[in-house]
């Protein structure tokens, strides 16, 4: 008896100081649309998954890898061969980035086709786009952190592509490198982006994503709010989180399946002084772009070919994150026409990825 006063004197006193049974509360109250789209929720957990991988297997592997010039490639070499599991360590967290940023696309681009981004929603589309933005800095930046020749070669198109911006391009291009090369100091500067600075930008901006989440609710297409009926809802608490944890379990297993009979490779130490080899391409979710700027011709009109992409680029990147201000009556057939861009994006994007590969 007295155990039992104890232990709910403790919960008491731990409740009274962090409000955890208003937590439990919000949970057990809220609830999640079911309609033919339901499936596009599950994506939105599922990259909180496979971001906390990241940060565990990340943080494995920092404890062994050795950021500099003489190192870096010894390190993971290292890991691959002399740590214990270290292999399976490195593989799962180079395919989690790949599957996080899949999942990122996936779910952006769902919300696009259904129109889950209308009002009052502009804001959680916008910082959805931010987190798409750090997702494919971090694939960037952690590319170069094997330090072989061939993300060396890859960082140096990688970083080039920015000095086509006129006024400010070459200013992007030295910042990104650390000088006027690829170098050490690249090294370095990307794996203190890597594992520092892109952490808080997206712990802060996937904290405020949440947030309007909470705060707006969960959305809904726009055809399933124009049939005007009364949706069936599930009960957040426990209903949907079961059903999350399914997902997760099967998610998990594809991930380690992969990981174990498709590692990564590891190619010979980066020369600085050695010419770039045949085949360089970067990570598949910048096929299209490096493809786009392969097709362009060199001079349109008075133009630079790779200037015109990179502005292209930009404006595409712009409309794309203020795609709520622009659909803003997605009913209407501007909305419809939206749509339609939307799926040749999609075709567009999977053709160029193809065709790079070819």
């Amino acid at each position: 008896m007295k155990e039992q006063g104890m232990k709910k004197g403790f919960r008491s006193w731990l409740d009274e100081r962090s409000g955890l049974s208003t937590i439990f509360r919000f949970m057990s109250e809220k609830t999640v649309p079911q309609h033919r789209h339901s499936i596009w929720y599950y994506t939105g957990s599922a990259i909180l998954l496979f971001f906390a991988i990241q940060v565990i297997t990340g943080f494995m592997l920092v404890f062994y890898y050795n950021p500099t010039l003489e190192g870096a490639n010894q390190s993971v070499a290292r890991i691959m061969t002399e740590v214990p599991l270290g292999w399976i360590i490195r593989s799962v967290h180079s395919w989690c980035s790949s599957f996080m940023i899949a999942l990122v696309f996936i779910h952006l681009l769902s919300i696009w086709i259904t129109k889950a981004y209308r009002k009052p929603r502009e804001l959680t589309w916008m910082s959805g786009v931010f987190l798409l933005f750090v997702s494919l800095a971090f694939g960037f930046t952690g590319y170069l952190l094997p330090w072989d020749d061939l993300s060396l070669s890859a960082t140096k198109v990688g970083t080039d592509i920015p000095r086509s911006i006129p006024g400010v391009g070459v200013w992007v291009t030295k910042l990104l490198r650390g000088g006027e090369d690829v170098t050490g100091d690249t090294l370095t500067r990307f794996f203190g982006f890597h594992v520092s600075i892109l952490p808080v930008f997206l712990l802060a901006i996937l904290a405020v994503h949440v947030y309007l989440i909470q705060k707006q609710g969960m959305s809904t297409p726009l055809a399933e709010e124009k049939k005007g009926e009364k949706m069936k809802e599930l009960p957040f608490w426990p209903n949907f989180v079961y059903r999350e944890m399914v997902v997760w379990l099967i998610l998990t297993g594809i991930l380690f399946s992969v990981a174990i009979f498709f590692p990564p490779s590891l190619h010979k130490a980066a020369d600085l002084m050695a010419p770039a080899p045949e085949g360089i391409r970067p990570e598949w979710y910048f096929l299209f772009l490096f493809q786009m700027l392969k097709i362009f011709p060199a001079k349109i009109l008075f133009i630079n070919g790779d200037t015109l992409v990179v502005l292209l680029m930009l404006l595409g990147i712009v409309a794309f994150f203020f795609l709520p201000l622009i659909d803003n009556r997605p009913e209407e057939r501007k909305g419809k026409f939206i749509t339609v861009i939307a799926f040749l994006f999609i075709v567009y994007a999977a053709a160029m990825t193809v065709w790079s590969l070819l």
